[in-house]
């Protein structure tokens, strides 16, 4: 694994902005993008969050699972957090230390409902025959690829996600 030092010398900007868009490295641990609340973006996130998952060991389907429950939870922030509003901002935290990956999405919204009403599993078989929506799969994909999950964590900011992937092997 390359050390923050080595990370320095092949970045040397610690802030890459982009109309109003930043990713920043807090620390060697640590790294803080802010998006606009506009589907597309959370590809972003999934380069990013990959990129530094690589960097600091993750295996490659290891990164897969990683990139496709960012997507997830950057979408939900943005059409059911932010409920779509353009002027909103989705914010991803990724912090890596002792083979704890965490990533924490964050909108500026209510979260997605009475978090006491589990979320109904959606029915795969029907969704495959296109009986239900293909919609609704977000949260159900989140909680099959991530080691730990917490929704409907409000800050003073809005609401977060927060997933842990236990790097191993």
């Amino acid at each position: 694994m390359k050390s923050y030092e080595d990370l320095k010398q092949t970045e040397p900007r610690n802030v890459m902005a982009v109309k109003n868009e930043c990713i920043r490295i807090l620390d060697e641990h640590t790294i803080e993008i802010s998006l606009p609340n506009k589907l597309g973006y959370e590809r972003i996130a999934m380069a990013c969050s990959a990129s530094f998952a690589k960097f600091v060991g993750f295996r490659p389907e290891r990164i897969e699972d990683l990139k496709t429950a960012v997507a997830e939870a950057c979408i939900n922030a943005m059409e059911h957090g932010n409920k779509n509003d353009p002027d909103a901002r989705v914010f991803i935290t990724m912090h890596y230390d002792d083979h704890i990956f965490t990533v924490s999405v964050m909108d500026q919204g209510k979260g997605m409902g009475n978090s006491s009403e589990p979320l109904e599993e959606p029915d795969i078989e029907k969704k495959i025959l296109n009986l239900q929506t293909p919609r609704g799969l977000g949260v159900f994909l989140i909680k099959q690829l991530v080691d730990q999950v917490e929704f409907n964590h409000s800050t003073d900011e809005g609401h977060m996600v927060r997933m842990v992937f236990k790097i191993t092997g």
